[in-house]
């Protein structure tokens, strides 16, 4: 446990920004899997939409460093690939 002053008040900053960067996470997660339905249901138009959506999240969370920039750019790649597999 934290015992010193400037101790707890880093620990409290890293839990805050542990919750924080989760429900980025987490939001990254839910378009990714929008993508993946609409893929699933075979409508490319919706599936193209979709896509378009989740590429700009991705990427802001990539520069954020939510997650990796070789992890975006291998999300985006197969979501794309499976896109143009449905046209």
């Amino acid at each position: 446990m934290a015992n010193s002053p400037q101790a707890r008040k880093r620990a409290r900053q890293g839990e805050m920004r542990r919750r924080h960067n989760a429900s980025f996470r987490s939001m990254v997660r839910t378009y990714i899997k929008k993508v993946d339905t609409a893929i699933a249901s075979g409508d490319y138009t919706n599936a193209t939409a979709a896509y378009q959506a989740a590429v700009p999240v991705i990427d802001r969370m990539a520069d954020k460093g939510i997650i990796h920039k070789n992890k975006a750019a291998r999300h985006k790649s197969r979501l794309n690939a499976a896109v143009k597999a449905l046209k």
